[in-house]
Protein backbone atom coordinates (compact mmCIF):
# COMPACT_ATOMS: atom_id res chain seq x y z
CA UNK A 1 0.00 0.00 0.00
CA UNK A 2 1.79 3.45 -0.96
CA UNK A 3 2.00 5.94 1.88
CA UNK A 4 -0.95 8.55 2.19
CA UNK A 5 0.46 11.43 1.12
CA UNK A 6 1.02 9.76 -2.57
CA UNK A 7 -2.45 9.01 -2.54
CA UNK A 8 -3.03 12.78 -1.96
CA UNK A 9 -0.30 13.93 -4.52
CA UNK A 10 -2.22 11.77 -7.00
CA UNK A 11 -5.38 12.98 -6.17
CA UNK A 12 -4.44 16.44 -6.41
CA UNK A 13 -3.18 16.13 -9.64
CA UNK A 14 -5.75 14.72 -11.27
CA UNK A 15 -8.14 17.72 -9.87
CA UNK A 16 -6.09 19.73 -11.41
CA UNK A 17 -5.99 18.42 -14.47
CA UNK A 18 -9.85 18.78 -13.82
CA UNK A 19 -9.74 22.22 -12.67
CA UNK A 20 -7.71 23.20 -15.81
CA UNK A 21 -10.62 21.23 -18.65
CA UNK A 22 -13.10 23.18 -16.83
CA UNK A 23 -11.52 26.66 -16.59
CA UNK A 24 -10.72 26.20 -20.59
CA UNK A 25 -14.26 25.14 -21.00
CA UNK A 26 -15.29 28.53 -19.48
CA UNK A 27 -13.41 30.26 -21.09
CA UNK A 28 -14.50 28.71 -24.51
CA UNK A 29 -17.21 29.87 -23.33
CA UNK A 30 -17.43 33.11 -23.05
CA UNK A 31 -15.53 33.83 -26.08
CA UNK A 32 -18.08 31.78 -28.00
CA UNK A 33 -20.79 34.35 -26.83
CA UNK A 34 -19.42 37.07 -27.10
CA UNK A 35 -18.69 36.95 -30.77
CA UNK A 36 -22.03 35.17 -31.32
CA UNK A 37 -24.27 37.11 -33.80
CA UNK A 38 -27.77 38.24 -32.62
CA UNK A 39 -29.91 37.34 -34.75
CA UNK A 40 -31.89 40.69 -34.65
CA UNK A 41 -29.19 42.71 -35.20
CA UNK A 42 -26.27 41.46 -36.64
CA UNK A 43 -23.95 42.30 -34.22
CA UNK A 44 -22.01 40.93 -31.11
CA UNK A 45 -21.15 41.65 -27.85
CA UNK A 46 -17.26 42.54 -29.16
CA UNK A 47 -18.97 44.61 -31.80
CA UNK A 48 -20.94 46.55 -29.78
CA UNK A 49 -18.31 47.56 -27.13
CA UNK A 50 -15.74 48.39 -30.39
CA UNK A 51 -19.11 51.04 -31.26
CA UNK A 52 -19.03 52.33 -28.06
CA UNK A 53 -15.35 52.51 -27.05
CA UNK A 54 -14.83 56.01 -28.30
CA UNK A 55 -17.46 57.49 -26.74
CA UNK A 56 -16.24 55.86 -23.50
CA UNK A 57 -13.01 57.14 -24.37
CA UNK A 58 -14.07 60.80 -24.43
CA UNK A 59 -16.16 60.49 -21.08
CA UNK A 60 -12.67 59.08 -19.71
CA UNK A 61 -11.33 62.09 -20.91
CA UNK A 62 -13.80 64.61 -19.37
CA UNK A 63 -13.49 62.59 -16.04
CA UNK A 64 -9.75 62.65 -16.23
CA UNK A 65 -9.74 67.09 -16.80
CA UNK A 66 -12.57 67.40 -14.11
CA UNK A 67 -10.24 65.27 -11.76
CA UNK A 68 -7.14 67.01 -12.51
CA UNK A 69 -9.72 70.28 -11.83
CA UNK A 70 -10.67 69.60 -8.53
CA UNK A 71 -7.03 68.25 -7.65
CA UNK A 72 -5.83 71.95 -8.77
CA UNK A 73 -8.43 73.38 -6.42
CA UNK A 74 -7.84 70.89 -3.63
CA UNK A 75 -3.68 71.94 -4.06
CA UNK A 76 -4.76 75.51 -3.77
CA UNK A 77 -7.46 75.33 -0.31
CA UNK A 78 -4.38 73.22 1.44
CA UNK A 79 -1.70 75.29 0.25
CA UNK A 80 0.56 72.64 -1.56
Amino acid sequence: MPPFGCLIGIKLKNMGLLKTAIIGAAIYAGVKYITKKDPVTGKSVVDDLKDKAPEWMEKAKGYGNEFENRATYAKDDLGI
